[in-house]
């Protein structure tokens, strides 16, 4: 068996909700031994429990333990002398309340990485304060972005928050820190804040806003729905197709798989847009979703079907690159792929005692 890129790395996460549960999930799916601490073996928020932990407790074995009895944070703090790196997400103050922060984690192992996630990050005037993804992007600037001209900024479900700019951005920050290890031999704290990483996933529309590209105005811009090159529409059957047709030969050919005569649809013609928008939306009202995806099946008019989630594990594509796998409930595979690695069965949760997790990484 091909080993994946993080085995033989141990990470200890402690048990927690959004992002630290997801940089978790992605950390084992990348071949990390994980273990959970948990207030119990099978702990979780009633979201994550049952069902829903089979996704997103996938791969990783929990350890029951009460952290204010001394002899379960002495065997913790064993464990911590064994592993490469921790992930928290509790509130500031939290982890060094319970005799575990970084100073103290340090003084068991100095090659550590300690992996901290909060809203708000570890310092700043708002730092304890309480907040949710839709709180941490509305002050990032990213949510103000978002949504339709006319009506407030619509949250993005908890992708850009928790997942993109607070999950991924720990889990970068922590296999960074590894790399240093190895060379200097010791660890560091690594800080991911969710405004700091969705305010980083805006770079894009700062530099386009500096060059006079980008407008405040949502619902007027390239990207954000104001184009009607790069939006979505309804179609006769109340589905949706979104289309994506940015560059000028891809616009060319959704112009001609419309039968639109290009003299009356000038791309950037700004002025323009309303009216070509209206058109759009009749045009595409008068066929059905998988109509369209048909019609424009094998062009480069970029136009594909909004598809539900149940709809995305069932499609051609996705079945055939294994996109979605089904352990007693449908979940996305892991990603990104590793050539030479199999694809290989998602690995349920499972549960031990503290005891029985000592000697294993003893």
């Amino acid at each position: 068996m091909t080993m994946k890129p993080l085995s033989g790395l141990r990470i200890l996460e402690f048990d927690g909700l959004g992002p630290v549960t997801f940089a978790g999930m992605v950390l084992a799916d990348l071949g990390a031994d994980v273990l959970r601490l948990s207030r119990s073996a099978d702990a979780g928020a009633p979201a994550f429990s049952e069902v829903g932990g089979a996704v997103l407790h996938r791969g990783r074995t929990a350890v029951g333990v009460n952290l204010k009895e001394p002899g379960d944070l002495a065997g913790v703090l064993e464990l911590i002398g064994a592993t490469d790196a921790l992930i928290e997400g509790f509130r500031p103050g939290v982890m060094e309340r319970l005799g575990l922060g970084p100073d103290v984690c340090a003084g068991r192992n100095a090659r550590l990485v300690y992996g901290r996630i909060t809203g708000w990050g570890q310092t700043g005037p708002m730092a304890r304060e309480v907040g949710h993804d839709i709180n941490y992007i509305a002050l990032s600037g990213a949510l103000h972005a978002m949504g339709e001209p006319d009506r407030p900024p619509r949250p993005p479900l908890n992708l850009v928050g928790d997942y993109g700019g607070g999950a991924m951005m720990l889990v970068t920050g922590v296999l960074a820190a590894l790399l240093e290890v190895k060379a200097t031999g010791r660890g560091r704290v690594v800080d991911a804040a969710m405004t700091d990483g969705s305010a980083l996933l805006m770079s894009l529309f700062h530099a386009l806003g500096a060059r006079g590209l980008w407008s405040e105005s949502r619902g007027a811009n390239l990207l954000d729905g104001g184009a009607p090159f790069y939006r979505c529409y309804a179609c006769r059957d109340g589905r949706f197709v979104a289309v994506g047709a940015l560059e000028p030969q891809f616009y060319a050919a959704l112009i001609a798989g419309l039968e639109l005569e290009p003299e009356t649809a000038a791309q950037f013609d700004l002025a323009g847009w309303p009216a070509l928008h209206a058109r759009l939306e009749t045009v595409f009202a008068t066929r059905d979703r998988d109509d369209w995806a048909a019609h424009f099946d094998e062009t480069d008019a970029c136009v594909t079907p909004v598809l539900t989630m149940a709809e995305a594990a069932r499609h051609p594509h996705n079945a055939a690159r294994g996109t979605f796998v089904e352990r007693g409930v449908v979940q996305a595979a892991p990603a990104p792929r590793f050539d030479g690695t199999p694809a290989e069965p998602v690995a349920e949760a499972a549960a031990t005692s503290l005891d029985e997790a000592r000697s294993r990484w003893g």
